[in-house]
């Protein structure tokens, strides 16, 4: 089975605001964008297309696929950062429970979100479902954060050598096997 995961275009977000899950627009440059990635993924003929719901995946999946169905997963969302949404990172360092969280990331919860561990099962289930299906060339449109999940599970990586080595881009391709 081939996989192609596809992270969203740039958003309408500053700098240094973390966004998880909330909801944002793409930036003015999306058309732009969305047209690199569609020359960048080939003309590849996909199996079956699945996307997270945000509107920031959601508006590309349906940009690259017109006319293809494209199945959205909540699984696919990116790690959901309760409380901080929409907070400057440097706002929330400033609280005990902030640093406590950035320096035990990989394992602690988010202010009222969720942990890595707790995201890494949504994906670990959605990869479940993919190997349950028959298909073989699959294309995801998703978040940085779920790409790297996807690589640990597929290359037996531990996520935690992934976070400051395999960054992916906005608009960027990664394929893996399974």
């Amino acid at each position: 089975m081939k996989i192609t995961a596809i992270r969203h275009t740039s958003v309408e977000v500053l700098p240094g605001i973390c966004y998880g899950q909330s909801d944002v627009t793409t930036k003015s440059s999306f058309n732009k964008e969305s047209e690199t990635v569609s020359r960048n993924i080939n003309g590849n003929l996909f199996d079956v297309v699945y996307s997270s719901p945000l509107t920031r995946c959601r508006k590309l999946a349906e940009r690259l696929f017109p006319g293809k169905p494209v199945f959205f997963d909540e699984r696919l969302k990116e790690l959901n950062f309760g409380d901080w949404e929409l907070k400057s990172w440097d706002e929330i360092y400033a609280t005990n429970e902030g640093q406590t969280w950035m320096d035990n990331y990989q394992v602690l919860p988010t202010l009222n979100g969720e942990s890595y561990p707790e995201m890494e099962g949504r994906v670990r289930d959605f990869v479940q479902t993919l190997k349950q299906r028959n298909s073989e060339n699959i294309a995801i449109v998703t978040h940085a954060g779920v790409i790297r999940i996807l690589k640990s599970i597929i290359t037996g990586t531990p996520v935690s050598e992934l976070f400051d080595s395999f960054k992916p881009d906005y608009g960027s391709i990664t394929k893996f096997e399974l």
